[in-house]
Parts: C-alpha cells; sequence; structure tokens
C-alpha cells in the first residue's frame, strides 16, 4: 500500500499552487478517460496565476493539469533539480486522436475560436479520418469574466458525447472547461487544448515535432506573426520570478515591491522540499 501511494505521489509535482501530472500523454489520456477536466496551461498564462483569480480557481479545480510549459518545467528543474518532462498540448493531442471514439459519429464534441478555424480544422480532421458533423462543432462567442453559455450546454446535453475538445485561448478555455464540467448533466472528458490543432491544420503556423520536442514552438509562433507574439512571449517571463518567489506556493496577489533575498530563499527552499517529497528514495534500502 505504501509503495503504491508513493507511486502514484511521484507521478505530480505541487508547482505555484497547482498539482501538476508528470507522466506521459497516454497515461493523461488513461487517466482522464473515465470524465473530467484536463487543462494544458501556457507560460503566458500561467504568469496571471497571482492576479486572475478565475483562472487560478480553474487550474486548481481541474482534475489532472499537464506540464505543456517548456519554460516552466526548466525553472522547476533549474531551481529544485528535479527531472520532470514536459508534455506539449501538440503531443498530448497527436496521442488523444489515436482513441477509437474519435472515429465514431457523435463521439467527440469541438469547441473553437472562429468559423475560420473551424473550417480548417475540420477539414484536417476529415483527412484523419475524423468527420465531424456541424451538431459536433461550435464556435464560441467572445467570453466575459462570467461565464455563461446555455446554447453550448444544450448542445453538448443533447449529444453526449465521450470527449469535448476546447481549442480556444489560454486563460479562458480553462474557465469554460470547469463551467462545463460543473453545469453538463453528462460527464464527459474534457480536453482543453488550446492552439495545438492549429499547429497541425494550418490554422496557425505549423510547428513540426522536432521542433515541439525543443522546446521551440514559441520560436515558430513569434517568427510567423511576431507583432502579435512576441510581447506576449516576453511577457511570459513574469513566471520566472512568480517561481522564484512562491515555489510550490499558491501565488497571492503581486505587490508593487520586488521579491526580498529572504522570500526568493523561503520559495526556493519549499519548492526544493516539495520536489524531494515526490520522487522516489535514493537510499540502498530502496
Amino acid at each position: 500500500m505504501g509503495l503504491t501511494a508513493a507511486a502514484a505521489t511521484a507521478q505530480f509535482r505541487q508547482i505555484l499552487g497547482i498539482r501538476f501530472f508528470i507522466g506521459n500523454a497516454d497515461e493523461a489520456i488513461a487517466r482522464i478517460s473515465g470524465g473530467g477536466l484536463l487543462v494544458v496551461p501556457a507560460a503566458p498564462a500561467l504568469k496571471n496565476l497571482a492576479d486572475d483569480p478565475a483562472y487560478r480557481e480553474a487550474l486548481q479545480g481541474a482534475d489532472l493539469v499537464i506540464t505543456d510549459s517548456a519554460f516552466m518545467v526548466m525553472i522547476w528543474n533549474r531551481l529544485t533539480r528535479d527531472s520532470i518532462r514536459r508534455v506539449s498540448g501538440l503531443k498530448y493531442l497527436s496521442s488523444l486522436l489515436k482513441q477509437p471514439d474519435f472515429y465514431r459519429p457523435g463521439g467527440s464534441f469541438w469547441i473553437m475560436a472562429s468559423e475560420e478555424s473551424v473550417q480548417r480544422n475540420c477539414s484536417w480532421l476529415r483527412r484523419q479520418g475524423i468527420e465531424l458533423a456541424p451538431a459536433d462543432r461550435y464556435v464560441a462567442p467572445l467570453y466575459g469574466k462570467t461565464i455563461q453559455d446555455p446554447e453550448l450546454l444544450q448542445r453538448i446535453n443533447e449529444r453526449r458525447p465521450r470527449h469535448i475538445v476546447v481549442c480556444i485561448g489560454g486563460g479562458t478555455q480553462e474557465r469554460l472547461g470547469l463551467y462545463l464540467r460543473s453545469e453538463l448533466n453528462c460527464k464527459p472528458s474534457i480536453h482543453c487544448i488550446g492552439a495545438a490543432i492549429a499547429f497541425l491544420s494550418g490554422d496557425q503556423v505549423l510547428i513540426p515535432k522536432w521542433a515541439d520536442r525543443m522546446y521551440l514552438g514559441w520560436l515558430f509562433r513569434c517568427l510567423s506573426n511576431p507583432f502579435r507574439y512576441m510581447p506576449r512571449y516576453w511577457d511570459a517571463r513574469k513566471l520566472y520570478s512568480l517561481m522564484m518567489r512562491y515555489g510550490s506556493s499558491l501565488p497571492d496577489s503581486l505587490k508593487s515591491t520586488p521579491p526580498t533575498g529572504v522570500e526568493l530563499a523561503t520559495a526556493l527552499s519549499a519548492g526544493v522540499a516539495s520536489s524531494n517529497d515526490c520522487l522516489p528514495s535514493t537510499s540502498s534500502s530502496s
């Protein structure tokens, strides 16, 4: 029993108060296959964790959070001498689409950002052998701070799919996923994958698998549209100071003053302790 509990614990790390799953994509899919909410937070959204309570609530409320952010993974490993691996949204989606449910009529329901995205993504899915009926896709409106979408709830409750795939912007899709899980009268698996499908369908810049493995997806996006993406990724640098300050702890609202040396040392110590608590023992008795 102790070994089983230790093995289960070793599959997770608490980073900035969020319980991240550190297994591979297939293991994540197996865990969420019975229903629930899986989210794939990226650095540009994670850096808002201290100042966006609705986003923070969505990440804390998710059933599974995977390590899509290469920047977060590199910072964590450097601070704690850990060796967790990144599971990108692109890798996760590629594994997810191997599931037989996606090839059955009505097996999945997709939420996308625009009609143009629907056309490109559905065309790509069709080439993979996945045909989406009009009733199985939905163009999300521009949601405000509070999400209410009775039309979407009705559509999904009528279709009762095994999977819901949310392909809208980070920071919003997680809140939408939590809303759906709370309000639906069925229990599908909800996968908030953001732009992952757009990198395959051509709705955004195509990102080769080798570039994704080498943590270079951000560079391809910046080169494709520097005015849009360079400010976003430059702003994501704030995640570094957030992790330095809070380590494994949930951030409070940020103060205007920079962290003190004591705060930095405390956060780093907390992060190392949290990581070591989750790592298997290296003693000879093991």
